[in-house]
């Protein structure tokens, strides 16, 4: 949101800003969520429904009317056919570079509370989640070492990611290679305090990697703290596409606050 409303701030269009100031009850969506309203586009929802569309409405009545700010009491009940029964305070302000770096500042300190993500792969899988992930609030860090590598994924020292990666990080590993997928979970499990270690595979490879952790001196019991199959048992469809899905849903499960 910050980059867009930057770049209409420079360019001097007609926008406002809608966010929500305050959230009481059940409502849609959390104080400090943004919506950016221009005459001919929406970027961003603050919940949908007549909550939103009477936002719009004003919004686009403020840029006719050349306003510069406004604010909007509204008690989702009847008279917006809504059933919440909760209460939203909107603030909606005009567009200009002041209001481009408050809402930087708010993105910047919304992303420091984000947990980290580690993926470890750039194959059909790996390209396939870290899709799914871009969009969601975590710190996504993508690596894979071979050169052909997806956009995006970089190749950097794997081992020293994980040693690096904050606690109650989150590693996901599905390279192209299995010791290496062995090697990087091993690290990863040894380090105690991670929120989450997977590892896409079948009960094959996790047999394997326990064999893995005693060979290599680790406790085998580490891989009580393992993953494997990755993205729940109960869906049997192995297009990329749903494994993401299911990954990304399981790991938003145990990093959400």
């Amino acid at each position: 949101m910050a980059q867009l409303v930057r770049a209409l701030a420079a360019t001097g269009a007609a926008a406002i800003l809608v966010s929500v100031r305050e959230a009481q009850g059940s409502t849609p969506r959390d104080a400090g969520t943004m919506m950016l309203v221009t005459t001919e586009a929406i970027h961003g929802t603050i919940g949908g429904g007549r909550l939103e569309w009477t936002a719009i409405a004003r919004a686009r009545e403020m840029i006719a009317a050349g306003e510069l700010h406004a604010l909007m009491s509204l008690p989702l009940g009847p008279a917006l056919d809504q059933c919440c029964g909760g209460h939203v305070l909107l603030s909606l302000d005009r567009v200009d570079a002041a209001l481009a770096d408050k809402v930087e500042a708010a993105e910047r300190e919304e992303a420091a509370g984000w947990p980290t993500v580690l993926l470890f792969g750039a194959g059909h899988v790996g390209a396939a989640l870290a899709q799914a992930l871009r969009p969601l609030p975590l710190v996504l860090h993508w690596f894979d070492e071979r050169a052909e590598a997806a956009e995006g994924a970089v190749a950097g020292d794997l081992e020293g990611a994980i040693a690096a990666a904050p606690p109650g990080s989150a590693v996901l590993v599905m390279t192209h290679d299995h010791p290496l997928d062995f090697r990087l979970t091993a690290l990863a499990l040894a380090r105690g305090d991670l929120a989450y270690v997977g590892m896409i595979g079948s009960a094959t490879k996790r047999a394997r990697l326990i064999r893995h952790l005693g060979h290599e001196g680790y406790n085998p019991a580490l891989a009580d703290r393992l993953t494997c199959p990755i993205g729940g048992r109960n869906v049997r469809d192995k297009r990329p596409a749903v494994i993401a899905a299911l990954v990304a849903a399981e790991l938003l499960a145990v990093l959400s606050p």
